[in-house]
């Protein structure tokens, strides 16, 4: 807990990234989390690893140890077949208790747009799992208005959009939340002035802090407890709607 907040990070990593040669630690981030009151964290796969069953199941046994702090996320390569997709995050959900699933269009190459990418989120909506999908960087399939026709072709799937877009692309999630309700937007890397017009036009209920990597994560924190806002939102954007959305919890 955090100056009386309860926070949930709907942004991390661990494990082994090919592309960054960054590697993390359940440990390690766990020592973090307690250092700037983070309550829960939301764990995910990097993008780009060697081995992605090996990296479900580093986060599935630190999420199994830790049931109260990690929450794990899959990632599984988007062109692999779709049984074989579907079959990982099942495991995922029933061997570990996932809550989300992971798109990256910038190393993935999946449009979320077409209908040829259909099968990731009937995935997510037949598993009662969360969809949180990059935004900002690797256009063109990163852009937060493509995830408008997958939110509408499937209303009871809820699709977090990661970053919100990144400061570039900030309106044009706001637009993709505006229009469609089971749009969530989390506010990572954003500045200051952004999250404030985000306020503005997007309720409480449906934004949420997110850190990405470890440098970020005492920043984010900051910027929300330092703006000016109603203390209802700053409680659901710090924890609050997060707990709801992954964990079906209701303060």
């Amino acid at each position: 807990m955090k100056s009386g907040y309860r926070i949930f990070d709907t942004h991390t990593h661990i494990g082994h990234a090919r592309h960054t040669g960054r590697v993390d630690t359940a440990e390690a981030m766990l020592r973090r989390m307690d250092s700037a009151g983070v309550e829960r964290s939301l764990v995910i796969p990097f993008p780009v690893v060697d081995d992605w069953r090996a990296e479900h199941d580093l986060i599935g046994r630190a999420v199994l140890e830790h049931p109260d702090r990690l929450t794990g996320t899959a990632c599984y390569h988007p062109y692999a077949d779709a049984p074989e997709f579907r079959e990982e995050v099942r495991r995922c959900r029933d061997k570990y208790g996932f809550r989300a699933v992971k798109l990256q269009p910038q190393y993935h190459g999946l449009n979320p747009y077409s209908t040829r990418s259909d099968f990731f989120f009937e995935t997510a909506l037949e598993f009662d799992m969360v969809a949180v999908c990059h935004t900002g960087s690797g256009l063109p399939f990163s852009l937060p208005s493509l995830l408008m026709m997958p939110a509408r072709r499937f209303p009871a799937l809820q699709i977090v959009v990661a970053h919100c877009g990144s400061a570039m692309f900030a309106h044009d999630a706001m637009v993709a939340a505006q229009f469609c309700p089971n749009i969530y937007l989390e506010l990572s890397s954003l500045m200051p002035h952004h999250l404030t017009e985000v306020l503005a036009d997007i309720p409480a209920e449906r934004l949420m802090i997110g850190s990405d990597l470890p440098e970020s994560l005492k920043t984010e924190i900051g910027k929300i407890l330092s703006m000016e806002m109603p203390e209802e939102a700053r409680r659901l954007i710090l924890g609050g709607t997060a707990r709801r959305l992954f964990l079906g919890e209701t303060d």
